[in-house]
């Protein structure tokens, strides 16, 4: 049984162990800090440190300017891209985020991020390796970060004449490049799962191009050669190839609901836009359209170079398209919720992008445990935890002697959850990566105390 979650410092060792920076006493103190940030993240360096000494030694890497933020990533890429070797169909999740920060003394070295005057702070593009069969988060494959120039607010109104590989769109090509060149022949099990920002003339004619394989959700009812007709109205004179049920959570304003959606699929040839120079693009599209006209009914209009000819291939393109929201959550477990990146206080750019880089992957390790419960229901909770750690949880939570045989993961995400506070009142079944987090933190200090206590022979 392969173990989900390892000891924070034996996580660190294998994720940074082989980074090169220049000086392989740089290297030690990355694991460090690494370990140091991943046993309790979200805190400040000055709250975690276990001695004056860490402390200083932590900033004066993180000041470091002769470390280089992107080498510590391709460390961690290159370990993403062993595990993925492991896995027979990858899905590379894709999305954009905003980096936002409002105290001044950083203000004059990031960009807008199209909140005003009150913030300055960095875009990031994630792609992050899941494995459907196994429902399996692999690891963060690639990430680029950058800032725009504030004195280009308003540079829309010039993004017709602008060359495509200086638009922010290339990142999604981009991304695709970094993550082959790493994956090498490894790229031909990896499907690409990208939103309507992605629906680029030049980066689907570059997949194509390339053999890489992707779904994009369509953001515009393009020409099609089919029927001399647009997208969408093709797609609506479709005959329905069955249903789908699913279920919408809560979030925000929006109540939970469940849909019955009607799927279509075809083959399609997109025309080269107007404004374009290239070739038609033989693609299949899949659609998924809730019953009603309500304007919050659910409406999914997906190309893919997959090749669809029946009701369970569009089927199977549908669900996984829905694991995309996982890397919305991971941004979510990188900037607020888990790792806290955005209350950091460091006052240079530099600075920033190494503290950022190490969380990015302290992030994937958090959400790792919070999809814990998603797993199949056979699964053992050692997976994420030693038979001492579940059987301290047990008799922390249930208060009796622990069985024989480990518990479910699904009952190990529950009580981890129950004892970071988590009380349920939404009935959605779902606890935050916030509260897990503090659960597993409390429960490593249950460990710690028990062990210490062990080891200096006191009847407790």
């Amino acid at each position: 049984m392969r173990k989900i979650m390892i000891d924070n410092v034996e996580w660190a060792e294998k994720t940074f162990g082989e980074a090169n920076l220049g000086d392989p006493r740089r290297t030690s103190r990355l694991v460090k800090l690494a370990a140091t940030l991943a046993n309790t993240p979200g805190k400040p360096l000055v709250n975690i440190t276990e001695s004056p000494a860490d402390m200083e030694g932590a900033y004066r890497f993180i000041r470091n300017e002769s470390v280089d933020a992107t080498s510590i990533a391709e460390t961690g890429f290159n370990v993403t891209a062993g595990q993925a070797e492991r896995h027979k169909t990858l899905l590379a999740l894709e999305d954009t985020t905003t980096i936002s920060y409002s105290h001044k003394s950083i203000r004059n070295e990031l960009g807008h991020v199209n909140q005003g005057n009150r913030c300055r702070g960095m875009l990031a593009h994630s792609v992050l390796l899941f494995a459907p069969e196994s429902q399996e988060i692999v690891g963060l494959i690639e990430q680029s970060r950058w800032t725009r120039d504030i004195t280009t607010r308003g540079k829309r109104a010039k993004h017709a004449s602008t060359p495509y590989t200086e638009k922010e769109g290339y990142k999604w090509e981009s991304a695709s490049v970094n993550m082959s060149a790493r994956l090498g022949a490894k790229i031909d099990d990896v499907i690409s799962v990208c939103d309507r920002e992605a629906d680029i003339y030049e980066y689907l004619l570059y997949k194509l191009k390339t053999k890489q394989r992707f779904i994009v959700r369509s953001m515009q009812s393009r020409h099609i050669e089919e029927g001399q007709n647009k997208l969408y109205h093709y797609a609506s004179q479709l005959k329905s190839a069955g249903q789908k049920q699913i279920h919408i959570p809560q979030k925000g304003g929006r109540k939970a609901r469940n849909v019955t959606l009607d799927i279509v699929f075809a083959p399609v040839t997109l025309k080269v836009p107007n404004n374009k120079r290239g070739e038609s693009l033989p693609l299949y599209y899949v659609g998924c359209v809730e019953h009603g006209n309500s304007k919050e009914a659910l409406c999914w209009h997906l190309l893919t170079n997959e090749p669809i000819t029946t009701q369970a291939q569009a089927q199977k393109i549908i669900g996984y398209y829905e694991h995309r929201w996982l890397v919305e959550e991971y941004h979510k477990a990188w900037k607020s919720d888990g790792t806290n990146i955005e209350a950091s206080r460091l006052q240079s750019k530099g600075n920033v992008e190494r503290l950022v880089t190490i969380n990015a992957f302290i992030a994937v390790r958090i959400l790792q445990l919070k999809f814990a419960k998603d797993r199949p229901d056979d699964s053992s909770c050692e997976e994420v935890l030693s038979p001492k750690a579940w059987k301290l949880l047990w008799l922390k939570r249930v208060s009796k002697t622990p069985p024989d045989s480990a518990p479910s993961l699904k009952w190990a995400y529950t009580e981890l959850a129950k004892l970071g506070g988590w009380k349920d009142t939404k009935r959605t079944g779902r606890a935050s990566v916030k509260v897990i987090w503090q659960g597993w933190f409390k429960l490593q200090t249950i460990l710690e105390g028990y062990e210490l206590a062990m080891s200096l022979d006191i009847d407790l």
